[in-house]
């Protein structure tokens, strides 16, 4: 079997668990989360921890897969996942206007983009956003979609970027 599917899932205090009408659901402080129960595999919930049993031998890369997704699943209820992204450049600028976040990214006019349901955006100073939620499949792809508005360019590093992300800078062409 594989080695990530035979590591059970532990269940901290206040996180449910069940497997009905083909989905796995994880109930916790910060929401509730489902993915649907693939075929041939099965899990097994044993004093707060759940284990992966696949069918066959044909299930074991799902049985390993199932068991991420439910393990993100429970760190995203309990703990719930976050991105930080950076603003480089001379007046790029971020805001919040009620729900929706106001970037001004040298363009002529301001980028607004509405924070989907379950997903919570804050802007502790004008060149950092953090983008918070239970969903850590969600928080990545609003953190992808705020970052291809501008995204870093080679030559000068400006941009919206992960925080930590590392840009290779190109030299200038030489006359």
């Amino acid at each position: 079997m594989s080695r990530i599917a035979k590591k059970p899932v532990v269940l901290p205090k206040g996180v449910e668990f069940k497997s009905d009408d083909g989905r796995f659901t994880v109930k916790g402080a910060k929401g509730t989360l489902s993915v649907a129960q693939p075929a041939g595999v099965d899990v097994k919930v044993e004093n707060s921890e759940l284990t992966m049993q696949p069918a066959g031998p044909e299930h074991v890369a799902l049985s390993g897969t199932i068991r991420t997704l439910i393990a993100n699943m429970v760190a995203g209820v309990s703990e719930g996942f976050e991105r930080k992204l950076e603003l480089v450049g001379v007046g790029y600028r971020a805001a919040m206007q009620g729900k929706d976040l106001n970037l001004s990214l040298g363009f002529s006019h301001p980028v607004v983009f509405s924070a989907p349901e379950g997903i919570t955006i804050e802007v502790p100073t004008q060149t950092e956003i953090l983008v918070k939620g239970a969903d850590k499949q969600q928080v990545g792809e609003v953190a992808a979609k705020i970052r291809a508005f501008r995204p870093p360019e080679p030559y000068k590093g400006k941009g919206v970027r992960y925080s930590g992300e590392k840009i290779n800078i190109k030299e200038a062409k030489k006359a």
